[in-house]
């Protein structure tokens, strides 16, 4: 057959992509088209997105799409991370820059909101964990500072579903990105009317959800116009990005809870693939989340502060003069002695630090460990501390679900990062099965592809990502796996 394009525009905290995926009937291959840099502005003390630029440099990338594939390209689809919104009048005007989710206005938002409804209750209406960034709180802080603000909005749409809309004029919600909101019910599959309304929250800004996999119309003509694309569909892929990455999980066990995904990025999620959410005391009591996939499935995970924590080391050494590249990064701390200092990735100090190396260092000095003063120690404070809180992880999945996790999939660009992957594989004492990097915006390819009828199910779409991608294997080794063992007592402190 000839070969059909469906682009997939990922946009991410620190970059942004609009990627060609190839298909030739049997397997999927991706092409880079565009990539541009992402990140907070900061702008009259807030921090924002801006998504306009993000706009733009996403018609550049349609541009060269065009140009390179002509009338091959069938489809386009968007996704990007969760939790933000852009609001927008009944006109269709923009209700200013969206909000970053690490600006500081949601802080003491969760107090807040637990005054006016009991943290019990809200996790039963919607079975998220409870994260100040969480787009409820981000309404809340909104509906405190900017009242008139709210009161303009016609419509409210997450950030892909906003980049859906200058595609096509599509006024909607995909499942997974709505699920993210915390103003969501996962058992009735529809927004959290009850829980809004307690919260004097409008209701009628909450668009219409759709499947992952939606046509939500065509490209708009002046789009068409502009990038040479002519009037292909717009999909609604799975657009929480951890959606899509974990409907590219090249697992064969769909259907059971068996086998763990950890998408690793700026942040790492982890947690196991179930058909209905787990509202139970001990979901709650252990702070794990139910996010939405592919065919209605459920994502039972947790929110780890991922490699952020290395991100933002990283910056800190250089603004002190030092530049480093990843790989340097991952070398020194592979030198650096074992197990020496530990870090809880989720404490709140992490969340936006001006300093990083002084927040961990800080935690370090203030529960008693020895202080990490170099690069390296830093680096591997940071990673070890992932892969500890990756085991407390697994452990709580085990105790929810009732079966035990037999491998670990890191999926994303933190799956390149071997040292990390087999400390995971050592701490958890488990194999760990890495790749593919692009899970993201393959699984958003492959659901546009299953769109258009190339793909039966979820089944055969995880086959083909088997088929299109180089995985790499991480076994543990028992002598590290005897050492990672002497932490018992510091996991259950940062669990």
């Amino acid at each position: 057959m000839a070969e059909q394009v469906y682009l997939g525009v990922d946009v991410g905290a620190e970059s942004g992509r609009v990627i060609a995926g190839c298909w030739d009937g049997r397997r999927m291959r991706l092409e880079e088209l565009h990539r541009f840099p992402n990140g907070p502005v900061a702008i009259a003390g807030t921090l924002r997105w801006d998504i306009l630029r993000l706009w733009s440099e996403i018609q550049n990338g349609l541009s060269l799409a065009a140009r390179r594939f002509g009338k091959a390209v069938v489809s386009v689809g968007v996704d990007t991370w969760g939790v933000d919104f852009t609001l927008l009048s009944k006109s269709g005007e923009l209700l200013g820059q969206p909000f970053n989710y690490r600006d500081a206005r949601t802080q003491g938002m969760l107090e807040k909101a637990f005054k006016r409804m009991p943290r019990a209750e809200i996790f039963a209406a919607t079975g998220l964990q409870f994260m100040e960034l969480n787009t409820l709180y981000q309404l809340l802080a909104l509906q405190r500072q900017s009242p008139e603000v709210l009161a303009a909005a016609e419509t409210l749409l997450t950030t892909p579903d906003f980049l859906n809309w200058c595609l096509s004029g599509a006024r909607v919600s995909e499942f997974s990105i709505a699920t993210t909101t915390q103003c969501f019910n996962p058992v009735r599959r529809e927004w959290a009317l009850d829980l809004l309304r307690k919260f004097d929250l409008p209701t009628n800004i909450f668009p219409e959800i759709v499947a992952p996999g939606t046509r939500i119309g065509s490209l708009r003509p002046s789009v068409a116009e502009r990038t040479g694309l002519g009037t292909i569909e717009v999909i609604a892929p799975a657009e929480h990005d951890t959606g899509s990455a974990v409907a590219a999980v090249p697992t064969a066990h769909t259907g059971r809870a068996n086998w763990g995904y950890l998408s690793s990025g700026t942040w790492s999620l982890l947690g196991v693939e179930i058909a209905e959410a787990q509202l139970s005391p001990r979901t709650l009591e252990l702070n794990m989340t139910n996010e939405g996939g592919v065919d209605f499935t459920y994502r039972l995970l947790k929110n780890i502060m991922g490699l952020w924590l290395v991100q933002q080391c990283k910056r800190s050494f250089e603004a002190r003069g030092r530049a480093w590249d990843y790989a340097e990064l991952v070398r020194v701390a592979s030198e650096a002695p074992a197990l020496r200092s530990l870090v809880d990735p989720n404490d709140e100090r992490f969340l936006n630090p001006p300093d990083m190396p002084k927040a961990m260092q800080d935690y370090c000095r203030e529960t008693t460990q020895p202080v990490p003063e170099t690069e390296g120690a830093l680096v591997r404070c940071a990673l070890e501390s992932l892969a500890l809180k990756y085991r407390a992880t697994v452990g709580s999945l085990e105790e929810l679900t009732g079966e035990k996790i037999e491998v670990i999939h890191v999926v994303g660009g933190g799956s390149q990062n071997n040292l990390l992957n087999q400390f995971t594989a050592d701490a958890c004492n488990r194999p760990v099965l890495a790749g593919p990097i692009e899970a993201t915006v393959l699984g958003n390819v492959l659901v546009q592809a299953r769109a258009a009828g190339e793909i039966k199910d979820l089944k055969e779409l995880r086959e083909i990502v088997r088929a299109s991608s180089d995985l790499r294997e991480f076994v543990p080794d028992a002598r590290a796996t005897a050492a990672w063992q002497e932490t018992k007592g510091w996991e259950k402190r940062a669990a």
